[in-house]
């Protein structure tokens, strides 16, 4: 067995991003962009007012005797004539400022009589106007490679008109449950059986880290079936299976594996739980085969299937998020294998405090659920006290 960070690197060294891609920008939303995105154009595009007012050239030398208003500059339809002195336009928010004019005074600071504008004090030159190109310009790198493209990015690379993209793509993940006693949602297990639970976990965790399930159904304990359901997965970017990666009679996932020219990196690692959990290549494809216990299955997906998705999908940062928090009670460990503990994160005034889930059996999915991180106990560490300061990893 290889401990957790060795399993972890192996990982790292056996996973690549995907090639990258064109698409639209409309398209792209949640995915990691592989090129520099610049800016087709300066922003602002031209001078314009950041209020509504009075767009004008200079005071006049008798500020009591106001200033003519000659038209209206509005947003999308700008004046086109030239203000002299003694002049001024109405401007709207967003307008280009007329030819001749620098400066904005807003509507509250000036008194329209007679088609004229007194002001009721004196602007500073230039107040209340966006110059050109102040917040970018043009050909300006506006989001580097390794981004997440989410709705901020989005909304600033379409303002640049940037209408395409060089991103990695969105990942398909194949998920193939094995098991007799398994049946899905709907059904009423007979005797020995159970609900599917762990497909559903799955589709739901990749669907929240941003990929496209693939979900197969149930696999018989039995070769041929499994061979037919990874060969259907096979056209993914990566494969997941649940259950008979073990020794037992019933479990033969990596018998039939092993007839698809399966790379073996890694099987069995010193962690509690997930302990059986598989690692490799079938068709140059990251294969993770993860154990059937419920609380097994969503333990190895975060630490060991999240970050290879992270990776696959181009992202920079793939190690889990940490964080050192307060223990707020005693917990065991898990003797010669690192234990993960499910568990609640929460600030508390000038520090995080976490507590663990009372029972952490691995046949169960309550003790995850409602859960936002994992506490890692190293290993051959008895027990964790009260009041221990303690590193957690965020889910």
């Amino acid at each position: 067995m290889i401990s957790y960070d060795q399993a972890l690197h192996c990982v790292f060294e056996s996973v690549a991003p995907l090639s990258p891609r064109q698409t639209s920008l409309h398209e792209a939303s949640g995915l990691i962009l592989a090129e520099p995105a610049k800016a087709r154009w300066e922003m602002p595009r031209c001078d314009n007012s950041a209020m509504d007012g009075f767009a004008i050239n200079e005071l006049p030398e008798n500020i009591e005797a106001g200033l003519s208003i000659i038209g209206a500059s509005y947003a999308g339809h700008p004046f086109s004539g030239n203000v002299n002195p003694g002049e001024t336009v109405r401007i709207t928010t967003g307008a280009a400022l007329p030819q001749g004019t620098a400066t904005v005074v807003p509507i509250e600071d000036a008194v329209e009589k007679h088609n004229k504008v007194f002001l009721n004090q004196s602007p500073k030159r230039g107040q209340h106007v966006r110059y050109a190109g102040e917040e970018y310009r043009f050909e300006e790198v506006l989001v580097n490679p390794g981004t997440m493209l989410k709705a901020g990015e989005i909304a600033l690379l379409a303002s640049a008109g940037v209408e395409h993209v060089c991103v990695y793509p969105r990942l398909r993940v194949a998920v193939i449950s094995t098991g007799d006693e398994l049946v899905e949602l709907g059904q009423t297990p007979g005797p020995g059986q159970i609900i599917n639970s762990n497909q559903l976990f799955l589709r739901t965790r990749l669907f929240e880290c941003g990929c496209t399930p693939i979900c197969l159904g149930i696999g018989a304990d039995d070769q041929k079936t499994l061979a037919q359901l990874i060969d259907q997965a096979i056209d993914a970017d990566l494969i997941i299976t649940t259950g008979g990666v073990s020794v037992g009679e019933k479990d033969h996932v990596q018998a039939t594996l092993q007839k698809r020219n399966f790379e073996k990196f890694f099987w069995k690692v010193t962690i509690k739980p997930g302990k059986p959990v598989l690692f490799g290549k079938v068709g140059a494809k990251p294969f993770f085969g993860l154990p059937g216990n419920p609380a097994a299955t969503a333990a190895t997906f975060e630490l060991f299937v999240k970050p290879a998705l992270k990776q696959l999908a181009g992202l920079d940062d793939v190690l889990p998020e940490k964080r050192i928090a307060k223990l707020t009670h005693d917990v065991m460990g898990g003797g010669k294998r690192q234990a993960f503990l499910w568990c609640s994160l929460q600030w508390d005034n000038s520090e995080y405090r976490v507590t663990a889930s009372q029972r952490q059996g691995s046949g169960q999915n309550r003790c995850h659920a409602s859960k936002n991180a994992i506490l890692a106990v190293p290993t051959n560490v008895k027990s964790l006290q009260s009041g221990d300061q303690v590193e957690v990893l965020l889910i």
